[in-house]
């Protein structure tokens, strides 16, 4: 009875941060370059359930197995192409990636699934690789992030909304020359921006934009930004021109959450935490029963 008291109290937990894990995405709907988080359950090791044998035919007699409950394992970022929302701000810059990799034993491209894995016949995990704008944070550490939604400071610098800068493509800081505005910045589809003066082509740098081979690797910061933990793990490389994947200058991309499926995941979870509250309080009346009533017999 106690197992199944524990079992239904650790599917209460697993659900409220589901829940919380849910909550979070409905929140960030609006946020851009927003990438959703799902949340991964696992059970418990199974335990092995036996029943003694007697003497004469010896050992032990197997039943089965059960698990003992279930718990939030992991949350895993899910890394999808965002819409892309037109701005017409020369400060707003989106990424759209559609990269392909070739399976060296069918020369074919890897069929990969909505949420950018494929598992070959031999069990090898592969993820599309995915790219991202280099920024810098105040301790000079390069960071990662999906939101292109910049903007010019006074002295010129080019920052993110976290006031984080943006780096070049030799992870420099982007600094526009004095009397230089966004408004005669254009960009390529590489992202090398240059700027107009009286009909004269300047080029000025080039976006940092990364491709990360395993996005999975990156580690979430807050405010649509990632880190690196173990860069040879994720096996980061510069953007190449044959790479299908382009800069858009004037465009933001807008948040990957499904807000449908947000919704009824928000229900499912919610339900699956009333039913083992239920349980619980079935358990609860059950050892209650068992103290009061059945001890005085």
């Amino acid at each position: 009875m106690l197992r199944g008291l524990y079992t239904a109290a650790s599917g209460m937990i697993t659900q409220q941060r589901r829940h919380d894990t849910v909550t979070q995405n409905i929140a960030n709907i609006n946020t851009a370059g927003y990438k959703q988080v799902n949340s991964v359950t696992h059970s418990f090791p199974d335990v092995l359930i036996s029943l003694m044998g007697d003497k004469e035919n010896g050992g032990q007699k197997t039943i089965g197995r059960l698990t003992t409950g279930v718990f939030a394992e992991e949350s895993l970022a899910s890394f999808m192409q965002g819409d892309l929302k037109e701005t017409n701000n020369s400060s707003d810059f989106g990424l759209v990636s559609n990269l392909v990799l070739i399976d060296p034993a069918t020369d074919e491209p890897i069929p990969f699934d909505a949420s950018g894995k494929y598992v070959a016949e031999d069990g090898e995990v592969i993820y599309r690789p995915e790219v991202f704008f280099t920024v810098q944070d105040a301790n000079g550490e390069t960071r990662y992030t999906r939101d292109g939604g910049f903007r010019v400071n006074a002295v010129g610098d080019l920052l993110t909304d976290q006031g984080q800068r943006v780096l070049d493509t030799d992870g420099n800081p982007i600094a526009l020359p004095p009397g230089i505005t966004m408004d005669q910045v254009k960009s390529d589809s590489l992202g090398n921006l240059s700027y107009d003066v009286d009909g004269v082509q300047t080029d000025l740098a080039a976006i940092g934009v990364v491709v990360v081979n395993n996005p999975h690797q990156l580690v979430r910061e807050g405010h649509g930004v990632f880190r690196v933990d173990n860069v040879q793990a994720a096996d980061i490389r510069a953007l190449e021109a044959e790479d299908n994947a382009s800069v858009r200058q004037g465009y933001l991309e807008s948040s990957n959450v499904d807000t449908a499926q947000a919704m009824v995941d928000l229900m499912a979870a919610q339900r699956a935490y009333e039913s083992n509250q239920k349980l619980i309080q079935y358990y609860d009346k059950s050892l209650e029963k068992a103290v009061n009533e059945i001890g005085r017999v």
